[in-house]
């Protein structure tokens, strides 16, 4: 899994939301990704929110036409014209983080209209030094005051199909995802949780299905910027004991 922001077509990765990389082209990346046995592809445009405007649907349009491989996209998404608009571009799954809670309903009116597959809720979260955590919105800017296992069952409840729980302070620091809120989620829901944010080695992949009871896990930095491809990392957690498609 990719986990990318796109501004100007340009692919990045980011630091806890804020310092980012310049990747590349962003479908060269991807098909090397799918080249190399990645099951899903997740580009979210991170700005897209801050600066008023929608989803760059021009990269998910040519990421449709050159992949063969589910893509799930966010970013600026607010409506259920936003929901349709990106799905016939070629999206099949759409990612939404701030319209969520802002207008919840938006979760169950998408979930209507195009099936509970189509629909990702994002939360964001970051976590106090007493080890309270809350959701935050608008790029990591916006601190809700929402507890992240309460909304993700709030988020089920309503229509979710998938959650992606992303750690914002470990985001890019390679330090290895937050197993016991993972754990939590995974614990307090019925669909699947994408665990997301500071895998640093093939290990920390192995943590979150083992011991966070992940379903999937998504990693930008880690594959961009560390000598380790998809395949070799599906290897390692096969190697484990955790079942796990190796081939193509």
């Amino acid at each position: 899994m990719l986990v990318g922001s796109f501004e100007r077509m340009v692919l990045v990765t980011t630091v806890r939301f804020g310092q980012s990389a310049q990747i590349g082209d962003p479908i060269s990346q991807a098909k090397v990704y799918q080249a190399q046995v990645a099951d899903e592809l997740i580009f979210l445009d991170l700005d897209a929110t801050l600066q008023a405007r929608s989803t760059l649907t021009e990269v998910v349009e040519k990421a449709a036409e050159e992949l063969f491989m589910p893509l799930t996209v966010g970013g600026g998404v607010r409506s259920i014209e936003d929901f349709r608009v990106l799905l016939r571009c070629g999206a099949d799954k759409i990612s939404i983080n701030t319209a969520a809670v802002e207008d919840p309903e938006l979760i169950a009116r998408a979930s209507d209209t195009f099936g509970a597959q189509c629909v990702v809720v994002s939360i964001d979260y970051r976590c106090a030094e007493d080890g309270a955590c809350t959701v935050f919105t608008r790029g990591g800017t916006h601190n809700t005051g929402l507890d992240p296992v309460d909304w993700a069952e709030t988020c089920a409840k309503r229509g979710a199909g998938e959650i992606l729980l992303t750690a914002i302070d470990r985001d890019g620091m390679c330090m290895g995802l937050d197993i016991a809120l993972t754990r939590r989620v995974a614990d307090a829901v019925s669909i699947p949780v994408i665990a997301s944010g500071g895998c640093g080695v093939a290990a920390h992949f192995v943590e979150a299905f083992s011991e966070g009871k992940a379903d999937a896990v998504a990693a930008g930095t880690f594959f961009c910027l560390k000598d380790q491809t998809p395949f070799q990392t599906r290897a390692h957690v096969r190697n484990a004991g955790i079942p796990i498609r190796v081939q193509t």
